[in-house]
């Protein structure tokens, strides 16, 4: 997760993230990127029905019930280890999430807990009362995905009218006082409405969004063809630090991210270099502390029926799962082979991203883009468009 807004157009500082000692339970949600002892935020994917048909699902989710589903009770078991354990925020995904009946009083005992939580959803089952209720319990933050502009949106989503029921799921979150954010995941299936999706978030004053990369998981697999190609991917991001820049400067800023690409940091701080050097030197100590991808680390998944995963897109390997041992020992538990590698996955990257000078900074990127590609999981990753030249093994 790079934070364009905090980090292009200087919202945040390294002295911000040093002031709270850099330790997670302490960090606000905007910092938490930075923290030094990296408690993993955990993806609960807590139900894997869904009523929308997505191209890019990476649970092969459906409009169906699903067996095997954790129960409320235990949820709310492994609530209470990752609260114990450190874990600050638990993210309630699917599937759809508001299609599971007690995610009220599982994200109530969440906030219990002192964790943060928070929702990831399509935003068409949020009517005014469901806000409300959401509401009551104090989410931290509620992420819509919308994947483009109407047309767009729709064709992406499987379900004619998915646009217009997620926009009025953003606003009934906005009237009822919830934070609420889009997520979108970029193709060549819907680049084009990137501009519109900035317009969209100043029309409908949302105050953050998320760009994802593409990740080959899922049905996300059957994508790879149709994910940008290098210079598309240095175009958009691009395009997107061009229009974060100028809320800024107009002053209506957002918080903008992109998400599942660590190049993109260090695109951002060589274009940086070339516009304002201090500021680059300070950015540069921000993606030092960030440390790049963090999977099995700082970022981890369970899914519906338990199991535990390095991140929602590694889902084909499991490392235990939370009804037969807690979260908390297996996530320290290093006598799984690809647990213990993934704990310092810069040991282990091959080709291009061993030799990167940048590995520090991007932490060898996303991992389960290379096993799609190539069979080899430490293989270098495919979706790095940056050059030879500027990672120094020309």
């Amino acid at each position: 997760m790079i934070g364009i807004s905090k980090l292009y157009c200087g919202t945040v500082e390294p002295s911000d993230a040093l002031r709270y000692g850099r330790h997670s339970a302490r960090l606000p949600s905007h910092l938490l990127q930075f923290s030094r002892d990296k408690k993993p935020v955990v993806v609960w994917n807590c139900t894997r029905r869904c009523n929308l048909r997505c191209v890019h699902c990476y649970s092969h989710s459906r409009d169906e019930a699903f067996g095997g589903e954790m129960t409320t009770d235990e949820g709310k078991a492994m609530i209470d280890d990752l609260a114990h354990f450190g874990s600050p925020v638990i993210l309630f995904s699917g599937g759809e999430p508001l299609m599971r009946a007690d995610l009220v009083e599982l994200a109530r005992h969440a906030k219990s807990t002192g964790m943060r939580a928070v929702v990831s959803t399509n935003g068409t089952l949020i009517s005014p009362e469901r806000a409300r209720e959401l509401q009551e319990v104090g989410l931290s933050y509620v992420g819509v995905s919308l994947d483009g502009l109407r047309e767009t949106h729709d064709r992406f989503r499987g379900v004619e009218g998915s646009f217009d029921r997620a926009v009025d799921g953003i606003r009934n979150c906005q009237e009822a006082g919830i934070k609420v954010g889009l997520r979108f995941t970029i193709s060549r299936r819907n680049v084009q409405d990137v501009p519109g999706i900035f317009d969209l978030i100043e029309e409908l004053d949302i105050p953050r969004v998320c760009f994802y990369h593409l990740v080959y998981a899922g049905r996300g697999s059957d994508l790879i063809a149709e994910d940008l190609s290098h210079a598309e991917t240095r175009a958009v991001v691009d395009l997107i630090l061009d229009r974060t820049r100028d809320l800024h400067q107009r002053g209506t800023a957002r918080e903008v991210l992109t998400v599942d690409n660590h190049c993109d940091g260090v695109y951002l701080y060589m274009r940086l270099v070339r516009e304002d050097p201090e500021r680059a030197e300070e950015v540069m100590r921000l993606l030092q502390m960030n440390g790049g991808n963090s999977s099995g680390v700082g970022i981890g998944c369970v899914s519906w029926d338990g199991q535990v995963h390095a991140d929602q897109f590694w889902r084909h390997y499991s490392f235990g799962n939370v009804r037969e041992r807690p979260f908390s020992e297996i996530w320290t538990d290093l006598s799984d082979p690809l647990m213990a590698k993934i704990k310092d996955k810069k040991k282990h990257v091959k080709g291009r991203c061993a030799r990167c000078r940048w590995l520090d900074v991007c932490g060898g990127n996303f991992r389960v883009r290379a096993e799609a590609v190539t069979g080899d999981v430490w293989a270098e990753e495919p979706a790095c468009y940056l050059t030879d030249e500027e990672i120094g093994v020309a």
